[in-house]
């Protein structure tokens, strides 16, 4: 059995609600065991058999047909959830700046949005792992920062999501540990 993080972009923002408790009851019919969702902005862990491309599909498919909703997702297993946290330089917890993660479910767009974002004048930007880019945002200028601006483009939304590294760190906790759940 796999334990794998699924991450859905574009979840309860934008007019795009569905609540967490009815995400998990729909994928009880789909081949996933110890499904958990996490805050409401789309974190759902989950065990199955499938490899990650399988899990990726039977869950697209699985909002499409539930909810109506296009949705895109990127799945990793706990592993690579939890190499991300531990590879992040950045802080957690700091009141200055507040550390993301961009996550591709297509390496090659995140290596375009990567090497767009490093042409950027004062952008601190680290590539984790072929799914993964590391950003800072200053406190309070999230959604006014150069990357996030970038990453925000038509281009990359149906590969990419963002999360926090707070998020991200709870994701790990939560998908490291299905018998807890």
């Amino acid at each position: 059995m796999n334990s794998y993080a699924v991450f859905l972009r574009g979840v309860n923002v934008g007019g795009i609600n569905i609540k967490m408790a009815d995400l998990k009851a729909a994928l009880k019919s789909r081949p996933f065991s110890a499904v958990a969702t996490l805050l409401a902005s789309g974190n759902v862990v989950l065990s199955s058999e499938l490899p990650a491309a399988r899990v990726k599909t039977e869950f697209e498919a699985c909002l499409r047909e539930t909810f109506g909703y296009d949705a895109w997702v990127v799945v990793l297993t706990a592993a690579q959830v939890a190499a991300l946290v531990e590879a992040c330089p950045y802080p957690a917890d700091d009141k200055a700046t507040h550390s993301y993660v961009t996550l591709s479910s297509d390496p090659d767009i995140l290596t375009e949005l990567y090497d767009a974002g490093r042409a950027l004048d004062s952008v601190e930007l680290t590539r984790l792992a072929p799914e993964a880019v590391a950003w800072l945002a200053p406190a309070g200028g999230t959604l006014e920062s150069p990357f996030s601006k970038l990453s925000a483009k038509a281009r990359y939304k149906a590969s990419t999501t963002t999360r926090n590294l707070r998020t991200m760190i709870k994701v790990r906790d939560a998908a490291g540990s299905p018998g807890a759940r």
